[in-house]
């Protein structure tokens, strides 16, 4: 297998010869000769049907590329794809050889958290515009080299924070920072759902259908066990991130954007792994609270626990001097300071926390926007200096209950002030070969 190192090389010794032995088929494939954007889906077990869909549902699209290094996800979605755009597209194990093809016009990342800033920084080094699911980073120092990355290589980078597409979120945040309820000082989100106990792993021989060895890519290796693949890898450190990032992005993301503040002064988080007793890393049950000058956001998630806030597993309220506002998925209310609802809004958008390939309106549009981006220049609604700012927050979030203690911040980029330990988890270490380079 190509390290990535390798991988680079060849994908520079190949740009030069860019405009050789293209046949007329190939020619009208490419951005500029014709309309037509051309995807990649990377990762297919889940979310990577929300993709399909919403690229099919965008005219001018097609998806001519799918891959992932589980055989069975790989042919159940080839079935998926094919009745969706009526054409055959090309599987591929290896996300290298899809990069490598002059077809592709942009990828979508929908793979374990520990792939996606290598994934979307070897896409912007080929070339490729880039839609990535939430986190961008499996940690802080991937945050900051994928900013830079795409700065210098000058492709798109969309996250996949969808809800910052939602036409009533786009409405209502407008709204409050024009002044409707006053002067905005505190962000309060949540979520809540029912997650089982994934148990605790044996160590057994790696399944026929899967590559273990390139699903383990920049992570240094681990001998395989039962229940991490294909999704109970979010609750482990070494690979993913755990709720706050799997679902927190979302809601923590907009109550930023109201408040219209960046990197907070100081982090504080408590929580435990309470409901279950297995092989989880992170917590179940988690309180952030995200410091300004100023300004507060707080982010609660119950994991195992689907008791609701104002009957809904999922939303933010904002707080202002002369009012409040709810947010969730299916619309907003608008509220008086003594708590008389005076204006509300439904979207008919479903607020559940349990179906990772639902289809919504506001992802069609968050692609979309990012198709248009890729014709005509329209600004993004999440470019990657943006949204890396969430991120990263978040995932300080994670530092902060990991080293049990308070963290305090350059509110500048982010940086954690006078704690070496803290400091210490702000990267991680990589498999040799694989250490990333912009």
């Amino acid at each position: 297998m190509k390290s990535r190192r390798e991988f680079i090389r060849d994908i520079a010794l190949g740009s030069a010869g860019l405009a050789v032995g293209l046949n007329a088929k190939s020619y009208s494939r490419i951005m500029g000769a014709n309309d037509r954007v051309n995807f990649a889906i990377i990762g297919l077990h889940g979310r990577a049907y929300a993709h399909l869909e919403c690229i099919r549902q965008n005219k001018g699209t097609m998806v001519t590329h799918i891959c992932d290094v589980d055989r069975r996800e790989l042919d159940k979605f080839d079935a998926e794809a094919r009745s969706k755009f009526n054409q055959t597209p090309v599987k591929e194990k290896d996300f290298r050889k899809v990069l490598e093809s002059r077809e592709v016009d942009a990828i979508t990342i929908a793979t374990p958290e520990h792939w996606h800033a290598h994934m979307s920084i070897m896409g912007l080094q080929a070339g490729k515009h880039v839609y990535v699911e939430k986190p961008s980073s499996h940690n802080p120092y991937e945050g900051e080299l994928l900013v830079r990355a795409q700065k210098k290589y000058g492709k798109l980078v969309q996250l996949g924070n969808q809800q910052r597409s939602s036409e009533h979120t786009i409405e209502i945040i407008k709204k409050v920072r024009e002044g409707l309820i006053g002067r905005v000082y505190f962000g309060k989100c949540w979520y809540s759902n029912m997650r089982k106990s994934i148990g605790v792993g044996r160590i057994v021989p790696v399944p026929d259908y899967l590559d273990w060895e390139l699903w383990q890519g920049p992570a240094p290796r681990r001998p395989y066990k039962d229940n991490v693949h294909p999704y109970n890898w979010h609750w482990f450190w070494h690979w993913g991130t755990g709720e706050t990032l799997n679902n927190g992005s979302h809601e923590v993301d907009l109550c930023r954007w109201a408040l219209g503040v960046d990197y907070p002064n100081g982090i504080t988080a408590s929580g435990g792994r309470y409901h279950f007793k297995d092989d989880w890393e992170f917590y179940d049950t988690l309180v952030t609270s995200f410091e300004y000058d100023d300004k507060m956001i707080t982010w609660e998630c119950m994991s195992c626990q689907g008791k609701e806030y104002y009957g809904r597993s999922r939303g933010l309220t904002l707080h202002g001097t002369t009012g409040t506002v709810l947010i969730d998925r299916g619309g907003y209310q608008v509220f008086t300071l003594d708590d008389k609802l005076i204006d509300e809004v439904k979207a008919g958008q479903s607020t559940t926390t349990q179906d990772l390939r639902s289809i919504d309106t506001m992802t069609t549009k968050h692609f979309e926007n990012l198709i248009n981006a890729i014709r005509v220049g329209e600004k993004l609604r999440s470019p990657i200096v943006e949204g890396n700012i969430s991120v990263t927050m978040l995932q300080l979030s994670n530092i902060a209950w990991k080293v049990n203690r308070s963290l305090r911040l350059r509110s500048q980029d982010g940086h954690i002030l006078g704690d070496n330990e803290a400091i210490g988890l702000w990267r991680r270490e990589y498999e040799k070969g694989w250490e990333l380079q912009v």
